[in-house]
């Protein structure tokens, strides 16, 4: 790698950027995790979490990545052999259904091109045929980190409830959460999954469910095999600020201060910088004569873009031409995708600077990996942010 000096240029879709703040809150000294000074971290931040999540449920958490909330999501709702719904939308969306299918449970994998999101118009199909209610559950992945591409949960709830259908509907936030609009309540979800890495602007290392009243109650019954996972000690400790078991207290710490910088930024202005900047690097894209990969206008994430390289490209050499000329870090094409796209993230602690220093970068790197890119990809991205 060329000798780099500055601040390396990490966008990737996750793990992001740690704002300086959220790193010194998690130097503080660790305390006592059965304490009354941690009992009352512990209730702050269970109730300050949940206007992230849009809910005024409960929200659990877990000393874990996301795939641990994919899989609490799975084993509190389900039982051996149940049928759920998911949707062939990218990489992450069929690590999930393979998940669900190692439980024993039945999926029916709708297959897709990795460049649309779930389709409402194929659940409320399957739903309105599904007269004997054999399918427990819809599983959606709402932003799909691996192509860019973010699923219209509403019109997705509105399937269902068209079809008067009592699935359960599932959702992945793990690329969206606290970067995109989201509506745990409003629209209907009954298992939001979410993690820390990305919106939240902390390392990895805790996961998420929020849970609704539905999905509390279809707990009662699940019989899927769990003890880590298992809502009711979690719940039943939450009530007094605690955890059934050591929880990771100083990720705590600094979800306080990341739940403080989203709280001052305000979350409608959160997801309209995001909005604004991924409207920006599209017009970049589009400028340099590349395709973004997302196909539908409805469904372009805020949270990154992926852009498809010309055919006989390797996407991965384009990275690395950029990573040892500019220290700078893209996301690979993951699954199908392995060196036919990359990834800009820009999301989490992320201002109008930085995307033109990494639109920059991504710029002179095409050029320098031998993709001419027109100069008034750069351009037309600046322009979009002189005029937000």
């Amino acid at each position: 790698m060329t000798n780099a000096t500055g601040r390396h240029f990490l966008q990737i879709p996750g793990p992001t950027n740690v704002p300086d703040s959220v790193l010194r809150a998690m130097s503080a000294p660790t305390i006592d995790h059965r304490g009354p000074e941690f009992a009352a971290l512990g209730l702050e931040l269970l109730r300050d979490v949940k206007p992230v999540f849009g809910t005024t449920n409960p929200v659990i958490m877990y000393p874990a990545t996301g795939t641990g909330a994919w899989e609490a999501a799975l084993v509190n709702t389900l039982s051996p052999g149940d049928k759920v719904l998911c949707f062939e939308t990218g990489h992450f969306s069929t690590l999930w259904q393979a998940m669900a299918r190692g439980f024993g449970l039945e999926v029916d994998f709708v297959p897709g091109d990795w460049r649309h999101g779930a389709s409402p118009e194929v659940v409320a199909e399957k739903l309105t045929a599904d007269t004997a209610h054999t399918i427990k559950a819809v599983c959606v992945v709402h932003n799909e980190t691996s192509t860019g591409v973010t699923s219209r949960v509403a019109d997705v709830r509105a399937a269902i409830d068209a079809a008067g259908h009592p699935a359960l509907l599932l959702v992945d936030t793990i690329s969206s959460l606290g970067s995109i609009d989201y509506r745990h309540d409003e629209w209907g979800v009954d298992v939001t999954v979410a993690g820390s890495q990305k919106g939240l602007m902390l390392p990895p290392g805790l996961s998420f469910n929020a849970v609704s009243d539905k999905a509390l109650e279809a707990s009662k019954s699940a019989t899927l095999p769990k003890t880590f996972w298992d809502w009711e000690p979690m719940l039943a400790a939450n009530q007094r600020g605690f955890f059934p078991y050591t929880p990771n207290t100083n990720l705590l710490y600094g979800l306080k201060e990341a739940l403080r910088l989203l709280d001052e930024e305000g979350l409608p202005n959160v997801f309209a910088r995001h909005t604004r900047h991924a409207e920006a690097t599209r017009a970049a894209v589009r400028g340099w004569g590349l395709e973004v990969l997302c196909l539908d206008e409805r469904e372009h994430s805020g949270s990154l873009t992926a852009v498809l390289v010309p055919e006989g490209v390797d996407a991965d050499k384009i990275r690395a031409v950029i990573l040892d000329r500019f220290d700078m870090s893209l996301g690979a094409g993951l699954g199908k995708l392995a060196g036919k796209i990359f990834r800009i993230g820009h999301l989490g602690a992320f201002n109008d600077l930085t995307l033109a220093g990494t639109l920059a970068g991504v710029q002179m790197g095409l050029n320098l990996a031998g993709v001419p890119a027109d100069g008034r990809g750069l351009a037309a991205a600046l322009e979009r942010l002189q005029a937000a």
